[in-house]
């Protein structure tokens, strides 16, 4: 046996040092939200699971249209193959099902892969396999239905429910041309079902938008009076719910530029669907197409994938490609958006949070990590976070401050997510002290000043933590200082005369590193072997494992830490440093 504990699902990787939570959260602030969902949620379970009540879905008979929207979405020829040898490997796990069984009435071996089964993530990958494909889809559809037709609040959560919903409804042509006349009345029943219930409450804000839209979807394959009524309905609500969901400059409420970059596609769906249907595309959706590319293309590094922030992961290069092929928008990415600051020179890039976490309804995949970097050297994603996303729920810690590239004091984080009976009611939702964030950007001539400052160690250590990154253009060479200061007006009650610091810098999976005889300088090498020097004055400067989140699988990975001690009376400054190797005067 390990003499350390190990990193849940990762054996032989050494736990971190415990951290503790900052406190304040998940307390009586929390208790209307707390009584109001489970009242209302004890509610829709009562009234939704009364014997009859599918009955109201029903409606008149409906049959499919010609026609269904594309899905820009590339698919992944290795899934439906899989599928179609009986393996199914969703959200990190797998499980084996060959036919003439199926995954519908065993345990699924984790709860993300169950919500993945549920939404049909697999239904575009398996029908891209061909006729073969389709009549196996057809069989596993018609089974699912079943089975589930009768209302749960599992298999019909409003999200799992609106990707299901769209699924199908980009899959039908696939569907309807190999199944038999009851098979196609039987499948359009579903979808109009799951459409109709899906204008339903609750309505909670978060995922409104992704569930009008494919309400809308459904409505285009289903045929008049039906299809088009449950559109009308649809785009009739939607304007509100995008207003909910993308900022001005494109940014999404949830801060994840993986749920940007969804949106983004989701609406490029649907306006296909609506040219299909000879439609115009309402002008809300072509505002929020052109504001989410603008977004997606500012937070895609130069490894064609997007930065990894708040429950967001990195996405594939050629999902990121197709996006914004269709979407079109500014040619050039921009400088700030949704609460993230981008920097670059010929070959670096750097992506930055300088905005509070999310908190609420939106908060459910936040994560307590500000001013969080990801810095690409070349096309080598080298600094980075831990990766979490709600495909691994089982790894909430690594939403904790040290689970990303920034600096933790205390061993503390600055928040935590709901758990237990909480979580169950509200979500695993990020709760803590809210804190405030400063940021500041020059440009000047070849060089890049920001600087970014938030207060959330004020109230624990009486100290406020300023990062502050200069980029050299012509260099390419980053310079950078984290500086704990006090602030103007000292909390009361601080007994602490020093408090421990960690920085962290995680590295991507596969990045190698060397520690140089001056135990101040590090060689990071990505993908690509070209070499970059790490240099710091920190005092104690070590590189430790660290576990990084790939499609819901836990990779091992490295991190950077520079450890010492700040006094919470007087300013401390570390500096670091991050150029080429092979100058002159590199360490040895």
């Amino acid at each position: 046996m390990s003499a350390t504990p190990d990193i849940p699902g990762l054996r032989g990787a050494p736990m971190r040092t415990p951290v503790r939570s900052a406190g304040a959260g998940g307390g009586p602030e929390l208790w209307p939200a707390l009584a109001g969902r489970m009242l209302t949620r004890q509610l829709w379970i009562e009234l939704y699971g009364l014997p009859g009540y599918g009955l109201t879905l029903s409606g008149r008979k409906v049959e499919a249209s010609a026609g269904a929207p594309r899905d820009p979405r590339p698919v992944d020829p290795e899934i439906g193959r899989a599928i179609l040898e009986g393996r199914w490997v969703l959200a990190g796990a797998a499980m084996e099902a060959a036919a003439p069984e199926d995954p519908w009435n065993r345990p699924s071996p984790s709860q993300p892969f169950a919500a993945r089964l549920h939404a049909f993530s697999w239904l575009p990958h398996l029908v891209a396999e061909g006729e073969r494909g389709a009549r196996e889809a057809v069989r596993l559809v018609l089974l699912w239905d079943a089975l589930f037709r009768r209302w749960s609040p599992f298999v019909w959560d409003p999200d799992r429910l609106a990707r299901r919903l769209f699924n199908l409804a980009c899959a039908a042509d696939h569907l309807a041309a190999v199944a038999t006349d009851s098979q196609r009345e039987a499948l359009t029943a579903c979808l109009a079902r799951q459409a109709r219930q899906a204008l339903r409450p609750p309505d909670p804000v978060a995922g409104r938008a992704e569930r009008l839209i494919a309400v809308a979807l459904a409505g285009g394959v289903l045929a008049a009076p039906v299809g088009p009524a449950l559109r009308r309905r649809a785009l009739a609500r939607l304007p509100r719910a995008l207003a909910e969901n993308v900022g001005a400059d494109g940014g999404h409420a949830a801060r994840s530029p993986e749920a940007a970059l969804e949106l983004l596609l989701d609406l490029l769906t649907l306006a296909d669907a609506l040219s299909l249907a000879a439609e115009p595309l309402p002008e809300s959706v072509v505002v929020a197409i052109g504001r989410l590319a603008g977004a997606v293309r500012t937070l895609s590094l130069p490894d064609g994938r997007l930065g990894s922030f708040h429950g967001g992961g990195p996405s594939r290069p050629q999902t990121v490609a197709a996006a914004l092929a269709l979407a079109g928008g500014p040619p050039e990415p921009g400088v700030a958006v949704g609460g993230f600051a981008r920097i670059h020179s010929p070959l670096l890039t750097v992506l930055a949070d300088v905005a509070a976490a999310p908190h609420g309804a939106w908060g459910v995949d936040a994560c307590a990590q500000p001013l969080a970097l990801e810095i690409c050297c070349g096309k080598d994603r080298l600094i980075t976070g831990c990766g979490w996303t709600p495909l691994a729920s089982d790894r909430q810690g690594l939403r904790l401050t040290p689970g990303h590239s920034t600096l933790t004091l205390g061993e503390t984080s600055l928040g935590q997510p709901l758990s237990g009976w909480r979580a169950e009611a509200l979500g695993p939702r990020l709760s803590g002290r809210p804190y405030a964030v400063r940021t500041e950007r020059r440009d000047g001539d070849g060089a890049v000043w920001l600087e970014i400052e938030h207060d959330g160690w004020v109230p624990l250590y009486g100290l406020t933590h300023q990062r502050r990154l200069y980029l050299d253009q012509r260099m390419d060479e980053l310079r950078a200082e984290e500086r704990l200061h006090p602030p103007a007006t000292r909390p009361e009650g601080i007994r602490q005369i020093a408090a421990p610091y960690a920085i962290r810098f995680h590295l991507e999976p596969g990045a190698q590193a060397s520690l140089a005889r001056d135990r101040r300088s590090i060689l990071l090498r990505g993908h690509s072997s070209r070499g970059w020097w790490f240099r710091t004055d920190g005092p104690d400067v070590a590189i430790e494992p660290s576990v990084h989140v790939d499609g819901g699988l836990t990779r091992r990975s490295l991190q950077i830490v520079v450890r010492g001690s700040a006094r919470t009376d007087a300013e401390t400054r570390i500096r670091w440093k991050l150029s080429p190797a092979g100058g002159v005067g590199d360490p040895v």
